[in-house]
Formats: C-alpha cells, sequence, structure tokens
C-alpha cells in the first residue's frame, strides 16, 4: 500500500518554524511504515500543534490561507508540564484549495497563559512557534446506517488493532488509547458488559473513555516520545477535540521536552 499523505510545500511562505522540517520528515517516515502495515490513512493531516507566543505570530498567516479561528467556537486549556496553556483551534473549510497543497484539517494555537508556561515553552529551544506535533488522520471502517453503539462495535476493536499494529512497525509503546465517544454509546443498557471485549488485552491504564462533546467518534493516541506524532480517527464530530481528552493528552501524554 503506498503512502497517500502529503504535506504543505508552501509550508514556508507563510510560517517560518525552526522544526519544521525536522517534523515534516519524521511524520512521513512514520506514515510510510503505518500505511506498509496496511493501514489506510486520510491525504491531509488531521492536525497540527503549533506552540508560540503571541498567537497571532500563527494565527495570521493561517487567515491568509483561509483557516477560521476557533470555527468550534470552542478553546482547550491544557496543563502541559504542569503549566498553563490555551489551545485555539483553527478550522480550514473542506471547499479551501490550499487542502490540495497539503495543508491540514485543523491546527491547534497553543500559547502560554503565564510567564511560567512562556518559560517553560522559550527554555527548550525549539523556536518560537514550534511545531509540538503532527497528527496522522486514519480512515476509519465504513459506516452505512449502523446505530453509534453499533459502529462503536466495529470502530473500537479496529483501533485497538491499528495501535498494535503500529507499535509493532514504529518499536514504541505507544501512549493511551483516548476515545470519545458518542454519548448514547456509553449510556448503552449493554455497553458495560461488551466493552472488555472491544479493548482485548488492553489494560484499564492503556485506554481512557468519554463523552464526545458535541457527538461523533474521536479516538486517538501518541506513537512518538514527548508526543512528536499521533494519529487520530474521527467520525462525525463537530468539534476538533474532546475537551476531557485534551486535559488527559496535555497532563499525561505529551511534553515541551521531546527528545
Amino acid at each position: 500500500m503506498g503512502n497517500p499523505v502529503i504535506l504543505p510545500g508552501d509550508f514556508a511562505n507563510y510560517l517560518l518554524i525552526d522544526n519544521a522540517t525536522q517534523r515534516f520528515e519524521e511524520t512521513l517516515k512514520v506514515s510510510e511504515m503505518v500505511a506498509a502495515a496496511g493501514i489506510q490513512l486520510q491525504v491531509n493531516l488531521d492536525h497540527a500543534a503549533i506552540f508560540c507566543n503571541p498567537p497571532h505570530i500563527v494565527s495570521d498567516p493561517l487567515k491568509q490561507l483561509g483557516y477560521i479561528s476557533g470555527w468550534d467556537n470552542c478553546c482547550y486549556p491544557s496543563p502541559v508540564d504542569g503549566h498553563d496553556y490555551i489551545n485555539v483551534p483553527a478550522g480550514l473549510p473542506s471547499d479551501n484549495v490550499a487542502r490540495d497543497r497539503g495543508w491540514f484539517d485543523y491546527v491547534a494555537v497553543v500559547h502560554p497563559v503565564d510567564k511560567q508556561a512562556l518559560d517553560q515553552m522559550v527554555n527548550q529551544d525549539y523556536g518560537n512557534p514550534f511545531i509540538h506535533h503532527l497528527t496522522l488522520g486514519i480512515v476509519p471502517p465504513k459506516r452505512i446506517e449502523e446505530s453509534d453503539f453499533d459502529y462503536a462495535n466495529q470502530v473500537i476493536p479496529f483501533m485497538v488493532d491499528v495501535r498494535e499494529k503500529i507499535e509493532n512497525v514504529i518499536g514504541d509503546v505507544p501512549g493511551t488509547l483516548i476515545m470519545a465517544l458518542p454519548e448514547k454509546v456509553i449510556n448503552h443498557q449493554d455497553f458495560a458488559g461488551i466493552f472488555e471485549t472491544w479493548v482485548g488485552d488492553l489494560s484499564s491504564g492503556q485506554y481512557q473513555i468519554e463523552v464526545m462533546s458535541g457527538g461523533g467518534f474521536l479516538i486517538q493516541f501518541f506513537v512518538l516520545t514527548g508526543g512528536r506524532v499521533e494519529v487520530a480517527l474521527r467520525c462525525g464530530t463537530t468539534q476538533t477535540f474532546n475537551p476531557k481528552s485534551v486535559h488527559k493528552i496535555s497532563r499525561d501524554e505529551i511534553s515541551t521536552i521531546q527528545e
């Protein structure tokens, strides 16, 4: 299976980020291994997370490309390394021609809210701004007319299998499998009895379940140390992220120290 992922060749025309080449190269390398394992990837990345201060140094160029800052009317507190950051996502409309050039579905513009967070960010010497991580999109299993519960019965074992395959090809222990699901799934009368069969051999410390704000499915995990590359499957979401997921990821899964 070939690697379908494309990245924007005109990135430097809009954003001058010191570690962009490094992040692009390692993400393409991961995507090649993932695709070779038979996992189908979306052409465009699900999102990029870019740390910066002040936020307009990233948001202004994104607006030139057609991104809509705060498109989902949400911002997400992000307690990275015990410090306070705010994630304000920008979304690229589905008909925007920049997609054809490899621009991402979303960009998480993450900025510090106090001097301690700023100092923690800039003291890592990655630059300001810097790309924290890039997220590959997993093509979800085809959904026809199944209920949310029936689709969960399909998509959760699918992502458990994806996680195992990626661990095997990358050779690094993946992060927590974070599953934000429709409320109807978690409240279903059969959920408690069947969920353990969906996650297979995963221990309780290897996954997190939560209700997806705004509905839909968002299932994600990190694949490289420090949270440099992530994979995510989304279906039917109306928000870029889930607040509880962002808190878990920021607190436990990622760091500004990425070596």
